[in-house]
Protein backbone atom coordinates (compact mmCIF):
# COMPACT_ATOMS: atom_id res chain seq x y z
CA UNK A 1 0.00 0.00 0.00
CA UNK A 2 2.87 2.14 0.81
CA UNK A 3 4.74 1.50 -2.38
CA UNK A 4 1.54 2.72 -4.56
CA UNK A 5 0.79 6.02 -2.34
CA UNK A 6 4.87 6.90 -3.09
CA UNK A 7 4.87 5.59 -6.65
CA UNK A 8 1.14 7.85 -7.24
CA UNK A 9 3.24 10.87 -5.71
CA UNK A 10 6.31 10.01 -8.14
CA UNK A 11 4.01 9.39 -10.89
CA UNK A 12 1.92 13.18 -10.09
CA UNK A 13 5.02 15.37 -9.32
CA UNK A 14 6.83 13.73 -13.03
CA UNK A 15 3.18 14.89 -14.93
CA UNK A 16 3.00 18.58 -13.09
CA UNK A 17 6.46 19.19 -12.49
CA UNK A 18 6.75 20.94 -15.44
CA UNK A 19 3.77 22.98 -14.90
CA UNK A 20 4.75 24.92 -12.02
CA UNK A 21 3.12 28.36 -12.54
CA UNK A 22 4.88 31.48 -11.81
CA UNK A 23 2.70 32.89 -8.45
CA UNK A 24 3.65 35.07 -5.49
CA UNK A 25 5.20 32.14 -4.47
CA UNK A 26 7.29 30.61 -6.99
CA UNK A 27 7.67 27.18 -5.10
CA UNK A 28 3.80 26.29 -5.28
CA UNK A 29 2.29 24.09 -7.93
CA UNK A 30 -0.58 25.19 -10.58
CA UNK A 31 -3.10 23.60 -8.81
CA UNK A 32 -2.94 24.86 -5.03
CA UNK A 33 -2.33 28.94 -6.45
CA UNK A 34 -5.64 28.52 -8.19
CA UNK A 35 -7.66 26.84 -5.35
CA UNK A 36 -5.77 29.42 -3.06
CA UNK A 37 -7.28 32.20 -5.45
CA UNK A 38 -10.55 30.56 -6.09
CA UNK A 39 -11.59 29.74 -2.32
CA UNK A 40 -9.07 32.84 -0.60
CA UNK A 41 -8.49 30.38 2.14
CA UNK A 42 -5.05 28.43 2.42
CA UNK A 43 -5.49 25.09 2.38
CA UNK A 44 -1.94 23.78 3.06
CA UNK A 45 -2.15 21.05 5.76
CA UNK A 46 -5.72 20.29 5.52
CA UNK A 47 -6.87 17.48 4.21
CA UNK A 48 -8.07 17.42 0.24
CA UNK A 49 -9.57 14.85 -1.70
CA UNK A 50 -9.33 14.21 -5.38
CA UNK A 51 -12.50 13.28 -7.29
CA UNK A 52 -10.96 11.66 -9.98
CA UNK A 53 -7.89 11.23 -11.92
CA UNK A 54 -6.60 14.68 -14.61
CA UNK A 55 -6.25 13.06 -18.35
CA UNK A 56 -2.43 14.30 -17.61
CA UNK A 57 -1.83 12.80 -14.21
CA UNK A 58 -0.30 8.98 -13.99
CA UNK A 59 -1.09 5.97 -11.60
CA UNK A 60 1.85 4.49 -9.92
CA UNK A 61 0.49 1.18 -10.69
CA UNK A 62 0.59 1.90 -14.10
CA UNK A 63 4.37 3.70 -13.78
CA UNK A 64 6.00 0.78 -12.16
CA UNK A 65 7.31 -1.48 -14.91
CA UNK A 66 7.17 1.66 -17.89
CA UNK A 67 9.28 0.74 -20.30
CA UNK A 68 12.88 2.47 -20.47
CA UNK A 69 14.30 3.48 -24.00
CA UNK A 70 17.60 4.64 -25.08
CA UNK A 71 18.49 6.86 -27.48
CA UNK A 72 17.74 4.50 -30.49
CA UNK A 73 14.18 3.50 -28.78
CA UNK A 74 15.17 -0.01 -28.12
CA UNK A 75 13.95 -1.46 -24.45
CA UNK A 76 16.72 -1.00 -21.80
CA UNK A 77 15.01 -1.93 -18.35
CA UNK A 78 12.00 -1.09 -17.09
CA UNK A 79 10.98 1.03 -13.64
CA UNK A 80 11.40 -0.80 -10.74
CA UNK A 81 10.70 1.81 -8.50
CA UNK A 82 10.81 5.41 -7.37
CA UNK A 83 12.81 7.02 -4.57
CA UNK A 84 11.25 9.53 -2.61
CA UNK A 85 12.79 11.94 0.06
CA UNK A 86 11.00 12.74 3.00
CA UNK A 87 8.81 15.26 1.77
CA UNK A 88 7.44 13.81 -0.79
CA UNK A 89 9.49 14.72 -3.81
CA UNK A 90 10.93 12.47 -6.44
CA UNK A 91 14.50 12.02 -6.12
CA UNK A 92 15.15 9.14 -8.36
CA UNK A 93 13.07 6.67 -10.73
CA UNK A 94 15.03 3.21 -9.93
CA UNK A 95 15.62 1.68 -13.43
CA UNK A 96 16.45 -2.44 -13.81
CA UNK A 97 18.62 -3.53 -16.62
CA UNK A 98 19.81 -6.25 -17.97
CA UNK A 99 19.10 -9.98 -16.36
CA UNK A 100 16.34 -12.19 -16.90
CA UNK A 101 12.61 -12.33 -15.35
CA UNK A 102 14.64 -10.38 -12.74
CA UNK A 103 17.57 -12.70 -11.83
CA UNK A 104 20.88 -11.02 -12.47
CA UNK A 105 19.33 -7.43 -13.25
CA UNK A 106 21.07 -4.38 -12.17
CA UNK A 107 19.11 -1.26 -10.26
CA UNK A 108 20.60 1.89 -11.36
CA UNK A 109 18.72 5.24 -9.85
CA UNK A 110 18.96 8.24 -12.41
CA UNK A 111 16.80 11.49 -11.58
CA UNK A 112 13.46 12.26 -13.38
CA UNK A 113 15.34 15.03 -15.49
CA UNK A 114 17.44 12.13 -17.19
CA UNK A 115 13.93 10.94 -18.53
CA UNK A 116 11.32 12.09 -21.74
CA UNK A 117 7.82 10.50 -21.03
CA UNK A 118 6.69 9.53 -24.84
CA UNK A 119 3.13 8.31 -25.28
CA UNK A 120 2.76 4.03 -25.98
CA UNK A 121 0.55 2.40 -28.12
CA UNK A 122 -2.21 3.38 -25.84
CA UNK A 123 -3.49 6.51 -24.02
CA UNK A 124 -2.47 4.72 -20.55
CA UNK A 125 0.66 3.16 -22.06
CA UNK A 126 3.62 5.51 -21.56
CA UNK A 127 7.65 4.95 -22.07
CA UNK A 128 9.96 6.71 -20.60
CA UNK A 129 13.34 7.91 -22.85
CA UNK A 130 16.81 7.97 -22.07
CA UNK A 131 19.65 9.43 -23.93
CA UNK A 132 21.96 6.86 -22.28
CA UNK A 133 22.77 3.77 -24.05
CA UNK A 134 22.36 0.28 -21.99
CA UNK A 135 26.32 -0.23 -22.09
CA UNK A 136 26.60 3.45 -19.86
CA UNK A 137 24.05 2.54 -17.48
CA UNK A 138 25.45 -0.86 -16.96
CA UNK A 139 28.83 0.98 -16.29
CA UNK A 140 27.19 3.31 -13.59
CA UNK A 141 27.65 2.18 -10.24
CA UNK A 142 24.18 -0.09 -9.02
CA UNK A 143 21.74 1.51 -6.57
CA UNK A 144 21.91 0.39 -3.26
CA UNK A 145 18.67 0.70 -1.12
CA UNK A 146 18.96 1.23 2.62
CA UNK A 147 18.02 -2.14 3.79
CA UNK A 148 20.99 -3.54 1.34
CA UNK A 149 23.41 -1.03 2.70
CA UNK A 150 22.69 -2.35 5.83
CA UNK A 151 23.20 -6.10 5.09
CA UNK A 152 26.38 -5.10 3.07
CA UNK A 153 27.68 -3.32 6.71
CA UNK A 154 27.08 -6.31 8.36
CA UNK A 155 28.93 -9.11 5.80
CA UNK A 156 31.84 -6.62 6.16
CA UNK A 157 31.91 -6.29 9.68
CA UNK A 158 31.34 -10.24 9.72
CA UNK A 159 33.16 -11.44 7.21
CA UNK A 160 30.26 -13.19 5.68
CA UNK A 161 26.61 -12.85 4.77
CA UNK A 162 25.51 -14.48 7.72
CA UNK A 163 24.45 -12.42 10.61
CA UNK A 164 26.32 -14.48 13.63
CA UNK A 165 25.07 -13.89 17.49
CA UNK A 166 27.58 -13.98 19.93
CA UNK A 167 28.35 -16.91 21.19
CA UNK A 168 27.29 -18.67 24.52
CA UNK A 169 29.62 -18.76 27.19
CA UNK A 170 30.21 -22.09 29.11
CA UNK A 171 29.65 -22.14 32.86
CA UNK A 172 32.75 -23.55 34.78
CA UNK A 173 33.02 -27.08 34.99
CA UNK A 174 32.53 -28.45 38.49
CA UNK A 175 35.81 -29.72 40.13
CA UNK A 176 34.08 -32.08 42.30
CA UNK A 177 33.44 -35.21 40.38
Amino acid sequence: MLKQLMLSTALTALVAGGAVAQSANPAMPKQESQMQSTTGANTAGSGQFIASQAADQWLASNFEGTDVLGPNDEKIGDVNDVLFSKDGQIVAYVVGIGGFLGIGEKNVALAPSSFQAIPGSSADNWKLRLSMTKDQLLQARAFETQREKEANARRATTGSGAVTAPRPTMPPASTNR
